[in-house]
């Protein structure tokens, strides 16, 4: 399979929240776990532990518990602290504007927390994907340290732009963090890792209007200082 130049898998990767249900080759998925386990990590550590889960009931499974903990009124439960604590802008504003495009774009009103709340649940749903990555770091090696957070972060990346190079679909998933304790007892992880993230992978529903929604990017200059 042809694979595309890494500048315009950059460019071109979006967040797709609409699959086909149709599974990716285990030859294809081993190919972007290959590619993605070239991350460069401090010391060479390689810190990422992943579970490639292709298993159509474990999914529901896991979907199914986190949605019926969130429907109890469970609170977050999570092993890391994803999100800040404290949202200030501009940073606020940006979470805030493309939260707003995306129901904007599937014409969905902001007092209706019933359309809200079930598309929240597609995350869990997996979009419909049939493959995700749930990628773990040992907790001794965050214990008071955060490049192996760093190098992980990068390694994120690297399987969504691999993805992207197999003309497969990404999004990486905040929300799973948000619920990390109970992926893993779903999925029987030892308790020394902790989850960071997931990342759905499939083939992207081309009719679907929500995957053409993409967020702006802020200009340059609003993130970089050149210092000439």
């Amino acid at each position: 399979m042809e694979t595309m130049n890494v500048i315009d898998a950059i460019k071109g990767r979006a967040s797709k929240r609409k699959y086909l249900e149709k599974k990716v080759p285990q030859e294809t998925i081993e190919k972007i776990l290959e590619a993605a386990a070239m991350t460069p990590s401090g010391a060479n550590m390689q810190p990422w532990t992943v579970y490639a889960v292709s298993n159509d009931k474990l999914l529901k499974d896991i979907g199914d518990a986190i949605i019926a903990h969130i429907e109890a009124g469970g609170d977050v439960d999570q092993h890391v602290q994803y999100y800040p604590l404290n949202w200030i802008n501009p940073y606020k504003k940006r979470r805030i504007l493309t939260g707003a495009g995306l129901y904007k774009l599937m014409e969905v009103d902001r007092h209706d927390d019933a359309t809200r709340q079930q598309m929240w649940f597609d995350n869990y749903r997996w979009f419909g994907a049939q493959n995700v990555f749930f990628v773990y770091v040992n907790n001794e090696l965050i214990n008071g340290a955060q490049g192996p957070l760093m190098d992980c972060g990068a390694y994120m990346q690297n399987l969504m732009l691999a993805a992207e190079g197999y003309g497969l679909a990404t999004v990486p998933q905040g929300s799973t963090t948000e619920y990390g304790k109970i992926i893993s007892k779903v999925m029987g992880v030892p308790d020394d890792f902790s989850l960071l993230y997931s990342v759905v992978v499939g083939y992207e529903d081309k009719s679907a209007r929500i995957n053409s929604y993409q967020p702006k990017r802020v200009k340059l200059t609003d993130t970089v200082t050149f210092l000439d």
